[in-house]
């Protein structure tokens, strides 16, 4: 049965698309059997993993009920992926049933028992597509650009895990905050990191030891199409996210 990852912030510029790319990519070429799941209208998942994302099915035929959730899963070289585009975006509006942030949570029960994980982006934002992905998950993984705007916001994540806690997900953890775009050579990133441990401390959860680098090859991969480690396996980002699977793997016992 697969472990369940989600890749959540509600600030957007954090490398949380490009965190969600290596992370699934990463584990699919140390031999895991993944899938991602695009939960972002912007789409930008599955063009980071050399998807065309205008000739394929996406989460939204899915989340809608119109086809199988198998009739949209596609192979990649590295793993396999459930992609997004625009129309997801209506969400909010047409998905109106009773229990809608378990729409996911039952599409999922159908396939994660192929795979070893799945690992879900997530829209930089808290609504139903993002209860959706907190509903079905294990763990959630927060992105955190070494900014202090990024700080803003952790608080109200909080208060939501413990709602989605004591309803439709009891069993929610979140695994650790991961520090982007780090330059320690900066007193900008030390403030940060104190603040973002700080904030640990008040979410019951831990940083990652690693922390990602800036490096100009983790912001050009997505535009061409490639995961870091495709794009420049030497880069200071790829070995960075090396590093930070191997947590990953360390603290959900992979």
């Amino acid at each position: 049965m697969a472990v369940i990852i989600v890749l959540t912030n509600q600030k957007g510029g954090v490398g949380k698309t490009t965190s969600t790319a290596a992370l699934a990519a990463g584990l699919g070429s140390k031999g895991y059997k993944v899938l991602a799941v695009d939960l972002d209208p912007q789409g930008n998942l599955g063009f980071s993993l050399g998807l065309d994302i205008n000739t394929h099915c996406t989460i939204y035929e899915v989340l809608k009920g119109g086809i199988a959730i198998q009739e949209a899963i596609h192979q990649t070289e590295t793993c396999d992926i459930i992609a997004s585009n625009i129309l997801l975006s209506e969400a909010e509006i047409e998905f109106q049933r009773e229990n809608r942030e378990t729409l996911l949570k039952e599409r999922l029960e159908e396939v994660k028992d192929n795979y070893d994980f799945i690992i879900i982006d997530t829209p930089p934002s808290l609504n139903i597509l993002t209860l959706n992905a907190y509903a079905a998950s294990d763990y959630l993984i927060i992105p955190m650009a070494a900014e202090i705007l990024s700080l803003v916001g952790l608080i109200q994540l909080k208060e939501t895990v413990e709602a989605v806690r004591g309803g439709v997900n009891p069993h929610l953890e979140i695994l650790g905050i991961l520090l982007t775009k780090y330059n320690k050579r900066t007193r900008l990133a030390a403030d940060v990191l104190e603040m973002a441990e700080t904030v640990a401390g008040q979410t019951k959860t831990t940083l990652f030891q690693s922390k990602i680098r800036a490096g100009v090859a983790a912001a050009e991969a997505p535009a061409h199409g490639e995961n870091i480690f495709a794009y420049a396996p030497r880069s200071n980002p790829a070995r960075d996210y090396k590093a930070f699977i191997e947590e990953v793997l360390s603290r959900t016992a992979k």
